[in-house]
């Protein structure tokens, strides 16, 4: 496979409520994007299954496995626009336990699943996290870095997808508002692009919106480049009042090659200046 140097990339930004509700959601998400160019489309968190769950049980009613009807759907959607689709679902393991999980899918194809590691709030009591660190695709659309929400924010993390190859790291979201948050820039978004500059990787989220279970979603979508600049979002609500974000569709072509690029001028390099043997 010939290494793109640039792909558009594009997010998709759902109401949960709604996505669990009507598989249709998902199917005009996908191809609205895939329309406008995108042959790298991330959905949600938990995408078809909303995103409150505080009870091992409650998972498990929603749970299923990696050949179940969620990644047949995507399978079918990629295949049909010719494209990468990452998408979270809750995954029913194999001895009980469910876990909060992406999958990448290329052209049809399952090509890769990762279990989110690092657990937020009370989805501690409902999944099993995961063990393994994120992995890294090649794809029709680049080297995809793969992991979910919380995830983002530890940046051992992000150096581990990056020192695997990643060209883009895709964010499957469901960031939830907080009440001293801003709903125009929240948090998650600064620190999705400090990740980005830090070691010069595009990045790519597709946060949730809408209401569900009595929790309001920022709608924080965006996709930056290496520098950290946002490219297109982020599409939070922006009349400053809780649960104001709607759904979106937002595309940005990104520089692959830059992200293959890891010097900072003439003297300096985002991973080759690392002092390891002094951090432990």
């Amino acid at each position: 496979m010939t290494e793109p140097d640039r792909a558009v990339v594009g997010v998709c930004q759902l109401d949960g409520v709604a996505a669990r509700q009507d598989p249709s959601v998902v199917r005009d998400a996908v191809a609205r994007a895939a329309a406008l160019g995108a042959r790298l489309i991330v959905l949600p968190e938990l995408t078809a299954c909303g995103g409150v769950f505080t009870r091992p049980e409650e998972a498990r009613a929603v749970a299923e496995p990696v050949d179940g009807p969620t990644v047949r759907l995507l399978s079918e959607l990629s295949a049909q626009h010719s494209c990468v689709v990452v998408a979270g679902l809750a995954e029913q393991g194999d001895r009980g336990q469910v876990h909060n999980t992406a999958v990448v899918v290329d052209s049809g194809s399952l090509v890769a699943t990762y279990r989110k590691a690092h657990l937020w709030g009370a989805e501690t009591n409902a999944f099993e996290p995961g063990g393994q660190p994120p992995p890294v695709v090649s794809t029709s659309a680049g080297r995809v870095g793969i992991m979910v929400c919380y995830d983002l924010e530890f940046p051992e993390w992000v150096r581990l997808a990056v020192e695997g190859g990643a060209e883009v790291i895709a964010v499957p979201a469901n960031w939830p508002l907080r009440d001293e948050g801003d709903p125009q820039r929240p948090f998650e978004v600064v620190k999705a692009q400090a990740a980005a500059v830090t070691y010069r990787v595009n990045v790519a989220v597709a946060d949730r919106c809408g209401a569900d279970a009595g929790v309001d979603w920022y709608g924080g979508s965006l996709v930056c480049d290496v520098d950290g600049t946002l490219l297109a979002g982020p599409a939070c609500a922006r009349d400053g009042g809780p649960g104001g974000a709607t759904p979106a569709v937002l595309v940005a072509e990104v520089d692959l090659a830059a992200a293959r690029d890891k010097r900072l001028g003439p003297f300096n390099d985002a991973l080759a200046d690392r002092r390891a043997e002094l951090y432990a």
